[in-house]
């Protein structure tokens, strides 16, 4: 169970704001959407991967407390193919070349019709 991060008190992770404090845990009431807050009084951009390398489009740069896109720059930001085995690579890049590989392969069967007659 992770703690508030006001009050320090055990919460649920699923929950929306603290029981005891009434601190807002998750963004907009989201339960999915996670709210990094700075703990030692700097602001979190300058930690920040995306105010790093400028990208940072989050109205309270570069002095905010708590943010929805903060992404620590140690950890970097991940491929978002980086899990996948070869056979799921493989059929994610199909999935994006199905009309040029339909193309080559209408290509390759007139190709093939007009050789053998």
């Amino acid at each position: 169970m992770p703690d508030c991060p006001k009050c320090h008190q055990p919460v649920d992770s699923q929950a929306l704001e603290c029981p005891y404090c009434r601190t807002v845990l998750k963004a907009y009431g989201h339960p999915g959407m996670k709210l990094y807050r700075a703990m030692d009084g700097e602001p979190l951009c300058t930690t920040c991967a995306y105010h790093e390398d400028d990208t940072c489009n989050f109205p309270k740069r570069p002095y905010a407390m708590d943010c929805t896109l903060y992404r620590d720059r140690d950890q970097g930001i991940a491929s978002p193919t980086a899990g996948y085995t070869p056979r799921v690579r493989l059929r994610v890049w199909f999935s994006h070349n199905l009309v040029w590989m339909v193309l080559i392969g209408l290509l390759l069967f007139s190709l093939f019709i007009t050789l053998a007659s």
